[in-house]
């Protein structure tokens, strides 16, 4: 499975933070939509750094209830992992193993497609082994 297929499977939105958010917002914006990592976009719509609740837990945890008051800024993590729309799920999880992430984002050309999670590929995983596993039942049950 390729990540094209996994964005049409989930849905392409990317949900967004702008670097000029505090934490407090931010948190408030993971909490509101269910979701433990945006991606944090500057003012012209590109991808500068993805905020994400470990972010968060590692500001709160060195300063106190003050860090929700930093802009997201100034934890987000700013090494951002793509990958391109004809990635593999093991090429996606590979990726994610060598870089000790758990959101890729995916790119094709200069414009961001969406956003893979570790989840994502995880529950892709498990649906190929049990397809596999089902088929092999099948075929040792029909002999």
């Amino acid at each position: 499975m390729l990540a094209s297929r996994i964005l049409e499977d989930k849905g392409s939105e990317v949900f967004s933070v702008s670097p000029k958010d505090t934490l407090a917002e931010a948190a408030r914006a993971l909490s509101e939509y269910r979701v433990g990592a945006a991606v944090v976009l500057d003012h012209g719509g590109l991808p500068v750094g993805v905020f994400s609740e470990r972010d968060l837990a590692k500001a709160v945890g060195a300063e106190g209830a003050a860090a929700l008051a930093k802009p997201v800024s100034s934890v987000m993590s700013t090494g951002l992992v793509t990958a391109g729309l004809s990635a593999s799920v093991d090429d996606l999880m590979g990726l994610m193993t060598d870089k000790r992430v758990r959101h890729i984002l995916i790119v094709e050309g200069n414009q961001l497609a969406g956003v893979v999670s570790i989840g994502d590929v995880v529950k892709r995983k498990i649906a190929a082994a049990e397809t596999e596993a089902e088929t092999l039942k099948a075929y040792i049950e029909g002999v």
